[in-house]
């Protein structure tokens, strides 16, 4: 078999599957080096498209407030251009908050495009699977105990609500994994481990706002809404840089998904290492919602329902990762925007991203439930 270079793929190797999926469809093969893939048209379009609407929703984001600035203005203030004052409002003051939900979403939805390929379940996200719960109880224990909750709270606490809520995300993914790890990982024990985990999370959380005073229960409760509201380049840093280390580091190890899809034994016989890619894959993914999670808040449904909607755009066998994360940026960008501008007062972007993702979580599980294929 050989790609459109000339050169030939080895059976068994990754060029090898990739080259041969791209005979099966009747696509041509594009390799790099010892990689290959195939060249979907569909899914180049479909991310671009989503590209440019990120663009948009976040100039129209930008553009909104007490000093309105046109789309234009706002693409030449980016640019550099427009004057000065329109420069500070745009660059100092709304950019910030723009641009942490275009990375923490675009984070989620990597995240979740992941999760569900890796676990072969549509139903499997960060959200279920404990991670965005970790992070929510730790930072809640920061906030509701503060320096009065031992040593390990009073460290929790000297590093900040962020960080706290990173190694929270970050130890839940741990936890799930190794407790779902028994010479292998399986899908379907992930997805159990995962929910058991998360129901503990959420019941240490709602403990630890019982026991808090009124007004930390309050600064936590509105924490656990998912909010872009104080966002400003101290939360842009963090998740900006887990991206540019991450995002290539997913983009490499998803050479063995399509193998994945086909069942363990067949992915082994085509030569990929089925359990050192499955868990890499997965804590690459749980990570990247844990970074999200300690920016923003933990905000729902982004990473469970925008990998389900780009499959369908894309028409593809798993979540197309780049496509998932270019809508998952824009359905937060987006669902910011609503929530500001849509009702009198203003609303945390969790509360938008629940209020659209609830209705088709309930499709998956009546389609689930009617042995309808997802």
């Amino acid at each position: 078999m050989t790609g459109r270079s000339g050169r030939a793929a080895e059976p068994g190797t990754r060029a090898g599957v990739d080259a041969a999926t791209a005979a099966v469809l009747g696509r041509p093969a594009i390799r790099v080096g010892g990689f290959s893939g195939v060249w979907r048209p569909r899914l180049v379009t479909v991310t671009l498209v989503g590209a440019a609407l990120v663009v948009l929703a976040a100039a129209v984001n930008i553009g909104r407030g007490d000093f309105p600035i046109s789309i234009g203005d706002v693409l030449a203030a980016l640019a550099g251009g427009g004057d000065r004052a329109q420069r500070f409002i745009v660059l100092q003051l709304r950019l910030p908050r723009t641009l942490t939900g275009v990375l923490v979403g675009a984070a989620l939805g990597l995240s979740g495009a992941l999760t569900q390929s890796v676990t072969r379940n549509p139903l499997a996200s960060p959200d279920l699977l404990g991670v965005l719960a970790g992070a929510s109880t730790t930072a809640v224990a920061v906030i509701a105990l503060g320096g009065g909750g031992g040593v390990a709270v009073g460290l929790m606490a000297s590093l900040g609500v962020p960080l706290a809520a990173l190694l929270g995300g970050v130890l839940a993914a741990v936890v799930v994994y190794g407790l779902a790890y028994r010479r292998g990982v399986q899908s379907d024990r992930l997805v159990l481990v995962g929910v058991g985990v998360n129901a503990v999370a959420v019941g240490i959380t709602s403990w630890l706002l019982v026991v808090a005073n009124i007004n930390q229960a309050t600064q936590a409760t509105v924490w656990l809404t998912g909010s872009l509201n104080s966002s400003g380049w101290a939360q842009v840093l963090p998740v900006g840089t887990a991206l540019v280390v991450l995002v290539p580091t997913a983009l490499l190890l998803a050479f063995g998904l399509g193998a994945l899809q086909l069942g363990d034994d067949t992915a082994s016989g085509l030569g990929v290492r089925v359990n050192r890619s499955r868990v890499a894959l997965g804590l690459v993914g749980l990570v990247l919602a844990a970074v999200a999670t300690a920016s923003a808040g933990p905000i729902g449904f982004v990473a469970l329902v925008v990998p389900q909607v780009c499959q369908r755009l894309v028409r593809t066998a798993t979540p197309p990762l780049l496509a998932s994360a270019v809508y998952g940026a824009l359905l937060t960008v987006a669902a910011d925007l609503i929530a500001r501008t849509a009702l009198p007062r203003e609303l945390p972007v969790g509360i938008v991203t629940a209020v659209l993702g609830t209705p088709y979580l309930l499709y998956l599980l009546g389609r689930r439930n009617r042995g309808v294929s997802l």
